[in-house]
């Protein structure tokens, strides 16, 4: 699966909701990585605001082609779209590339 964004996104989820993706270990928190590109001078305000968001386990201001690394839990990827689409994009970021984890602990 690519980086996805916006109806891409939600295309995708609802191919991801199928019950085969769900019958192994739907109980555990669906994660997110969140690239976020900020613009000039908003990265500070940005992370702010991003540590307020129901779910947001960790922000980090980095350095790179991004500037800020999000990781996002949910219940399911609906709600990581959902999320993302209501509370990640607002003023001062310039676009974001969601990641969802596939695998791992």
């Amino acid at each position: 699966m690519g980086l996805l964004s916006g109806r891409a996104f939600r295309q995708r989820t609802e191919t991801a909701e199928s019950p085969k993706f769900l019958a192994r270990g739907s109980a555990v928190a669906t994660k997110a990585y969140i690239l976020i590109e900020t613009a000039v001078g908003k990265t500070r305000e940005v992370a702010q605001a991003l540590r307020q968001v129901e779910g947001m386990q960790s922000v980090d201001v980095v350095t790179g082609p991004y500037d800020i690394i999000a990781l996002l839990e949910a219940r399911d990827i609906t709600t990581i779209g959902d999320l993302v689409t209501e509370h990640v994009h607002f003023a001062g970021v310039v676009r974001t590339v969601t990641c969802i984890s596939v695998g791992g602990s």
